[in-house]
């Protein structure tokens, strides 16, 4: 097995995202924080359940393992 690193999100923090979820769940937040296992800690998030209706969740944290992707709603500063 090989050796794995941690994940490169410096670039995303404090940056407005929308991670996609499995079971076809859709979050928006702000990174706040992250770890080895990708697990990242989001500020002001909230569900995406419709085009025009959305879950307030506040502060919360997403399992790395759940995320199948991430996508910055902002521009980021390379």
């Amino acid at each position: 097995m090989g050796r794995s690193s941690a994940p490169e999100l410096k670039q995303y923090m404090d940056k407005k995202l929308l991670l996609q979820l499995n079971a076809d769940r859709r979050v928006i937040g702000r990174l706040r924080g992250y770890d080895a296992f990708m697990n990242v800690n989001l500020e002001d998030a909230h569900e995406v359940i419709s085009e025009d209706k959305s879950l307030p969740l506040g502060q919360a944290v997403v399992r790395g393992n759940s995320i199948i992707a991430l996508e910055a709603l902002e521009p980021i500063n390379e």
